[in-house]
C-alpha cells in the first residue's frame, strides 16, 4: 500500500468540562478531535497524520504536543510561540448530554500560525502533502491576510496533486459578519474536493433550504464529493453527478448518550479512515457512525484508546 500523508490544520485549546460538581481539564478543537480519532483507525504506514497549528513554550503547550505524539500524529510543523498561548474552553453538559460552550481564544496562539518566521517554509511544505484537512473554524481565527494565504496554500497543493477536505464547522461569533463568513465559505468550497456539511450550519450560515438544494449549491462550487452529517439520522452522500446514497446512524438509547462533544469530529474520522485508502463512501459512512456513535458514550472530546470501536 502508498503511503500518504494528511495535514490537519486548525486549533487545539485548553478543555474544562463540567457535570454537575465534577470538574475535569484535557484537550480539544474540532480539527484536532478529527486528527486524533483518524490517526486511532488507520496504521501509520498507509496514511500518516501531521497536525498543523501554533502554540506557546508554556506547560499546557507541551503536555499537547506530547499527547499528540503518543497518539501518532505527528508534530513537526506545529509552531511555538514564546509570546503566546494555546485558547481555552469550558463546557457545561446537561443531564441530556447537551452542550453549552464559553470561549477564551482571542489571542491564541493558532490565529497566528501563517504569520511567523516559518510560515512560508511550512506552507511549502504542505503543498506537497497528499490531503489537507480543516474546518470552518481553522477559517475563522484567521487574519482576512492569513486567509487569503491558507487559500492559496490550499491551491498550490491540489495543483501538486493534493486534495483539499473541508467541514463547515460554522460558528457565528468567530466572524465579524455572515457576509464575511459567506465569502470566505464561498472561496473555501472553490478549492475543496471533500466536503463535510453539517444542515444546521449550513442553514445558519445560508438560510434555510432543502437537502438537494444544499447539494445543488456545493456541486456548483465545484466540490466532487459531499457528505452531509445529519447527528441521529443517517447521512447522505454525493459524489460526483450520481444520486445521494443514504446511511442509517447507529441508533443509541437515550441513556447510553453521555456527552455529544466530538459526535461530528469523530464522524469525519471515520469516514476519512475508510475513504482515504480505497473505501466506498457507504462504508465510509457506515465507519463515520460507528466511530461517532461510540464517542458520544464517553465523556470529553477525546475518549480513551481502549474504548475505540475495532
Amino acid at each position: 500500500m502508498t503511503h500518504k500523508k494528511i495535514a490537519v490544520i486548525g486549533e487545539c485549546m485548553i478543555e474544562l468540562s463540567q457535570k454537575g460538581a465534577d470538574l475535569s481539564r484535557g484537550f480539544g478543537g474540532d480539527t484536532l478531535n478529527t486528527a486524533i480519532y483518524l490517526a486511532r483507525q488507520l496504521p501509520t504506514e498507509s496514511l500518516s497524520v501531521e497536525y498543523v497549528t501554533a502554540l506557546g513554550t508554556d506547560t499546557f503547550s507541551n503536555e499537547m504536543v506530547a499527547a499528540w505524539q503518543q497518539e501518532q500524529v505527528k508534530t513537526t510543523l506545529v509552531q511555538r510561540m514564546e509570546n503566546k498561548l494555546p485558547g481555552l474552553y469550558f463546557i457545561e453538559t446537561d443531564a441530556q448530554g447537551e452542550r453549552t460552550f464559553w470561549y477564551w481564544r482571542n489571542e491564541a496562539a493558532a490565529r497566528y500560525w501563517l504569520e511567523s518566521e516559518r510560515a512560508d517554509e511550512i506552507c511549502q511544505q504542505l503543498a506537497q502533502f497528499d490531503y489537507l484537512y480543516l474546518s470552518g473554524i481553522s477559517l475563522a481565527i484567521l487574519s482576512a491576510a492569513s486567509r487569503e494565504k491558507l487559500l492559496s496554500l490550499l491551491a498550490a497543493c491540489r495543483s501538486n496533486g493534493g486534495k483539499v477536505i473541508f467541514d463547515n464547522n460554522y460558528r457565528p461569533r468567530l466572524w465579524q459578519s455572515r457576509e464575511e463568513a459567506r465569502q470566505a465559505y464561498a472561496a473555501m468550497l472553490a478549492c475543496t474536493d471533500i466536503a463535510f456539511l453539517t444542515l444546521d450550519d449550513e442553514t445558519l450560515l445560508w438560510g434555510e433550504a432543502s437537502v438537494d438544494e444544499v447539494v445543488s449549491r456545493t456541486r456548483a462550487a465545484g466540490v466532487e464529493e459531499i457528505v452531509i452529517k445529519r447527528g441521529a439520522e443517517s447521512c447522505l452522500v454525493a459524489c460526483g453527478d450520481a444520486a445521494l446514497i443514504d446511511v442509517a446512524a447507529v441508533k443509541l438509547p437515550k441513556e447510553k448518550i453521555v456527552d455529544t462533544t466530538a459526535a461530528g469530529d469523530s464522524f469525519s474520522a471515520g469516514y476519512l479512515a475508510v475513504r482515504l485508502v480505497g473505501g466506498s463512501a457507504a462504508e465510509a459512512a457506515a465507519r463515520g457512525h460507528l466511530t461517532a456513535s461510540t464517542v458520544i458514550q464517553y465523556r470529553g472530546a477525546v475518549i480513551p484508546k481502549s474504548a475505540m470501536p475495532q
